[in-house]
């Protein structure tokens, strides 16, 4: 494979579409922003300022509001910029970093919420033992491998997009993809299209195993179980389960509008599908957890309602 490019700028061809209405999708993308950065930054705030929310459950949760930042940070500023640009371009390289970011975000997010996954099981199951299981150094060690292994396992794979030759220039979407990338490539895909499909597999199976594993396990302890503790469980749960369910959702629309054609449907329904799982879950993240976890949603409210100092619940 070559390592030069014959092209160095990409056109993102959905944007020349957005032009009769591009005034109003900047406003729109503009304030999603900063929804994103005002629920997430809050999140982030109150759980690193009071000490009583310093737990496993809270410390994940702050974790996935700093990815919802990253991801989102990646997408939304660009496409602002490039909306706003007359020519809707961007260079090569800024593509490929665009890319790299929007997916190990991805990966991240899923990672984490199998890491809370596990934690809910954990909580669940071993309740009598969870402090012990559930030590700081194990949350460290979990949350290094959130981040470690997403930003490793895809940096790997992406050298093999990133040796490919790009001879044509045009995505027909308002982000750059890897599987963009590779169809803008003069050279033979196969190889890379393979490996692509494999490192799929790679990057969601720990996480899948995770998730079955610690769900399998809180369903048999809840058909035992008094109902005092399944309606506990269930509690305890279903924010995790409603953030799972929000984030699968915008993945299936992006694996249907990567691998079928879509082009019947009405174009701001291909834009919503498009951005879904890269704006959806970082907004309605902290909404999920701020307003089911007692102690998170008191002390949000005490930060939004007053200007006395936080101080932890009894």
């Amino acid at each position: 494979m070559k390592n030069s490019s014959v092209v160095s700028l990409i056109i993102l061809e959905a944007f020349y579409r957005m032009e009769d209405l591009k005034y109003l999708y900047i406003v729109i993308f503009f304030m999603l922003y900063m929804l994103v950065l005002f629920a997430n930054l809050t999140v982030i705030f109150v759980v690193i300022s009071n000490k009583v929310l310093h737990k496993p459950m809270h410390i994940f949760l702050c974790n996935l509001a700093v990815n919802g930042i990253y991801g989102s940070t990646a997408l939304l500023p660009p496409m602002l910029s490039t909306l706003m640009s007359p020519f809707h371009v961007v260079s090569l390289a800024c593509c490929k970093a665009q890319t790299y970011f929007l997916h190990t975000y991805t990966i991240i997010e899923y990672t984490i919420l199998s890491v809370m996954c596990y934690d809910r099981y954990v909580a669940i199951c071993y309740p009598l033992q969870y402090h012990t299981i559930m030590t700081i150094t194990k949350v460290y060690k979990l949350i290094v491998f959130s981040w470690g292994y997403p930003l490793v396992a895809f940096a790997l794979f992406f050298i093999l997009t990133l040796r490919l030759t790009q001879c044509r220039n045009i995505i027909g979407r308002v982000y750059c993809s890897n599987y963009s990338l590779v169809k803008l490539s003069c050279d033979d895909t196969n190889v890379v299209s393979t490996i692509g499909l494999v490192s799929v597999v790679v990057y969601s199976f720990p996480q899948i195993v995770m998730t079955f594993y610690s769900y399998g396990h809180i369903l048999k302890i809840c058909f035992t179980a008094s109902k005092e503790s399944k309606i506990k469980a269930l509690k305890t749960c279903t924010p995790h389960l409603f953030a799972i369910m929000n984030y699968s959702v915008g993945c299936f629309f992006e694996i249907v509008q990567s691998r079928f054609d879509t082009s019947y449907l009405p174009f701001e329904t291909q834009i919503f599908m498009s951005l879904y799982f890269l704006i959806f879950p970082p907004i309605l993240n902290p909404a999920i957890y701020g307003l089911s976890i007692q102690a998170l949603r008191s002390n949000i409210f005490r930060l939004c309602g007053s200007k006395n100092k936080l101080l932890p619940l009894k």
